[in-house]
This record gives structure tokens, C-alpha cells and sequence, in this order.
């Protein structure tokens, strides 16, 4: 028999009628908000995703929709109490139906919403940034500088559009003691997804400039509470925490504290508060000045008249320290005469003594010239009495072979010819 088949659109009717029977109820859920977008009528429309805690992978997604007489409501609400935008990447719990249609298939229908579930995530992060710049050693780098005295060169991160920027600086130049503040604008854009981006962007360009800087200024002024997400990040955190010049915030918010308020050097409420802060701080340099100056004003002539004191007891002095260096000089001119005199006695001894030893010398030298002499002769006599030609005349005789002299007859043989040498000539001979 031939199968009988269900078109797609009853198939999906069928699906549909079962989950709206097995799942009648409205269900709170905590998921992540992926590709949040809204559109011209005034919808909204997400995906909903869950990731493995450990390897950051999907392991669920739905797609999800608020529709717009609920996201009138819902979002302002969500954004008043949390501070957060409504955006991708945030945890939220919401409360959902389950549908599902023929054509567009499985949804969730958000119908409620609970903000603390996201302040507590939102908490949750901020506190694991601290957490990794505590461990890195940087948390409090900013707040351990020392603040500029006078604090005069002030760059200003800020949109240059802000009515904060602007307050900021009629408070400061405008203030009523008459300080002179040098303000330089390094342009950000302070809300939306390039906040961390553009201020990050906006300490370098300052960086690069850093001697010219006594102070860093972050305001905002102005603007929903639901742009600060930017100001919550590792980051910009991590720049302001190691910048070399002390960061004072002033986002313009009370109820929380911004990760980078947390590690800048000072936080205040508002841009005003900032220019306040600033002026404070000037006129506690002027007051620590002041009172200097009257300190100086009334210690100068004290000092003056000790000083005085001081040079006419010097004064006073001085003949006897003369008089004293000249007996010391004195004395020690009589040492060193005394010890020149001694020197000079004992050379002369040695001299003298030296003079005394000389005809000695002589004498010996004499004497053993004499002593040489005559061994000289001895040794003369003794040479001549045993040279060849004394004994020659004596009578004696050389017999030469070969021209040596011979000692033994048996170096001869029969018919060899020798010489003999006498004292007044010589001859030949043959050897029978």
C-alpha cells in the first residue's frame, strides 16, 4: 500500500502544537546575548548561546526575539539598573516562552528580564580584572605617583562635543582665585563599542608627549549609563594603571565605580568635580606657598641676625687663632730645624768617617800592587826557564817526524828521515 505524506507546513504544525503542549509555560533561562540587532518597527531580535566554562566552544544556541512593546520596556529598565547596553557578549537571565513557527521555526520569546543576575556577572568580570592586575603587580602603579606640584598642564581625554568637556573647562579657567591652567584636548569617543579603543588611543598620543604633562584627565559628563561598558575592560584598565602620570576619572556616574576608576589615581563624580578637584589641589599648593613665603619673610631677619652673631664671634676669634697657628708654625719650624741640624751632624760624621778610611785604602791598594808585582815576575821567570829555546841552550836537542816531536823510539822504523832542532840550527838524519 502506498505510504500516505504530510506536507513540510504540517509536519511544522504538528511540531508546533507539541511544544506548545509539552511547553505551555513561560521559563526563565540564563544565557550569553550573541548578534543583538533591533529594526525599524522596533523589534528585537538575538541569539541565545551557552559555552563549554572550559574550551569556550558552543554547546547551545537558539534564536531568540523581544518584541517591541516589550523591549520599550524592558530595555531602559535592563540599562537603568545595570548601567550595561544592551548588547552582545553580556550574561543576562530572561524569561521566555518556547515557539515555534511554520516558517521562521524555533524561537524563545523574551516576555521578562532580571537585571541583578547581570550585575552580578558584570561584578563578577570587573572583579577578575582586579584580580589579574593585582596579580600582575599593576593595580595601584597610578595611585602610588606622587601628584605634580603646581598641577597646571592638564590634558583632557574627552569628546570634544561633550557638554562635560565644556564644563569642565569654564570651572577651571574660570575659577575665582585666578590660577592659570594650560588644557590641551586629546579627542576620544567616550560611549559606544570604540570607547576602550579610542582612549587607549588617546594615552598614547599623550604618552608621546609626556613631559609636557603634569596630569591626565578621563570625563564624560553626560550620556546614559548603559555606554560605561567600555570603561570595564582589561585593557584600558592595564593602560591607565602603568600610565607615568597620575589619571584622574570623572565619567559622570555615582551609583558604580568603573574598573579604570578603580585604578586611576583619583576618581570624582563629574567633569566638574574633576576641575574642582584640580582647583583644590592648586590652592593647597598656593596656601603651602603662601605660608613659605611668610615663613621666609619672618625667619630672614632671625637668620640675618644670626648669622651676624655668628661673624662677629668668628671676628673675635680670629687674632687668637692667628696667634695660635703662628706658635704652632713657630714650634714646628724649631722641630725641623733642630732635626735638619741633627741630620746634617750625623752626614758629617759619616763624611768624616769616609775621609778617615781613604789613605787606608790607599796604603792596601799600594801594598798589594807591590804583592802582584813581584808574583808577576816569579811567574816570568818561571815561563822563560821552561820555554823551548832556554832549553836549547842548554844542550839539549828536538827530534822532529813528520813535524812532531818524537817521545818513543818505536815510532820509528829503519829508513824513516827525522829532524833534529839545536840551539843554533838543525839537520836531517836517516833511521838505520
Amino acid at each position: 500500500m502506498e505510504n500516505e505524506a504530510m506536507s513540510l507546513y504540517e509536519l511544522n504544525s504538528l511540531v508546533r502544537r507539541g511544544l506548545h503542549a509539552c511547553l505551555p509555560d513561560e521559563y526563565w533561562i540564563q544565557a550569553e546575548l550573541s548578534d543583538v540587532r533591533s529594526n525599524y518597527s522596533g523589534h528585537c531580535y538575538m541569539e541565545f548561546v551557552q559555552k563549554d566554562p572550559k574550551s569556550n566552544a558552543l554547546i547551545a544556541k537558539a534564536r531568540g526575539v523581544i518584541w517591541s512593546n516589550v523591549f520599550m520596556r524592558l530595555r531602559p529598565y535592563f540599562e537603568r539598573e545595570t548601567g550595561q547596553a544592551f548588547v552582545s557578549g553580556i550574561k543576562v537571565m530572561v524569561k521566555v516562552t518556547v515557539d515555534f513557527h511554520e516558517l521562521y521555526g524555533f524561537s524563545l520569546t523574551v516576555v521578562d528580564i532580571d537585571p541583578a543576575y547581570t550585575i552580578g556577572d558584570l561584578a563578577r568580570r570587573r572583579k577578575e580584572i582586579l584580580k589579574k592586575l593585582d596579580e600582575e603587580g599593576i593595580l595601584t602603579m597610578n595611585k602610588e605617583l606622587e601628584m605634580p606640584e603646581p598641577l597646571q598642564r592638564i590634558a583632557v581625554i574627552s569628546s570634544a562635543t561633550a557638554a562635560g568637556y565644556g564644563d569642565f573647562c569654564n570651572q577651571l579657567h574660570g575659577n575665582k582665585f585666578g590660577f592659570v591652567f594650560y588644557t590641551k584636548l586629546f579627542p576620544a569617543i567616550m560611549q559606544g563599542d570604540r570607547v576602550e579603543e579610542s582612549v587607549i588611543s588617546a594615552l598614547e598620543r599623550i604618552y608621546a608627549d609626556c613631559d609636557n604633562w603634569d596630569v591626565v584627565v578621563i570625563i564624560r559628563g553626560g550620556g546614559a549609563t548603559s555606554d560605561l561598558s567600555g570603561f570595564d575592560t582589561y585593557d584600558l584598565a592595564a593602560h591607565c594603571a602603568q600610565f607615568p602620570l597620575p589619571v584622574i576619572t570623572g565619567i559622570g556616574h555615582e551609583r558604580d565605580d568603573t574598573v579604570i576608576d578603580m585604578v586611576s589615581h583619583t576618581r570624582v563624580k563629574t567633569p566638574t568635580a574633576a576641575a574642582e578637584y584640580i582647583i583644590g589641589r592648586m590652592l593647597e599648593t598656593a596656601g603651602r606657598l603662601e605660608d613659605l613665603s611668610e615663613r621666609i619673610r619672618s625667619e630672614i631677619p632671625v637668620r640675618l641676625n644670626a648669622e651676624a652673631e655668628r661673624i662677629s664671634r668668628l671676628v673675635a676669634r680670629v687674632p687668637l687663632v692667628v696667634q695660635s697657628r703662628i706658635q704652632r708654625e713657630n714650634m714646628r719650624c724649631e722641630r725641623n730645624c733642630s732635626r735638619l741640624q741633627m741630620a746634617w751632624q750625623k752626614r758629617f760624621i759619616r763624611e768624616e768617617h769616609q775621609l778617615d778610611v781613604l789613605p787606608r785604602l790607599v796604603m792596601l791598594a799600594t801594598s798589594r800592587m807591590e804583592k802582584e808585582k813581584h808574583r808577576l815576575e816569579l811567574v816570568d821567570r818561571i815561563l822563560k826557564s821552561s820555554s823551548p829555546e832556554h832549553l836549547l841552550k842548554r844542550g839539549y836537542s828536538i827530534t822532529l817526524y813528520n813535524g812532531r816531536a818524537v817521545r818513543d823510539t818505536s815510532a820509528l822504523k829503519p829508513g824513516d828521515e827525522v829532524e833534529t832542532v839545536l840551539a843554533t840550527g838543525k839537520f836531517k838524519s836517516i833511521v838505520k
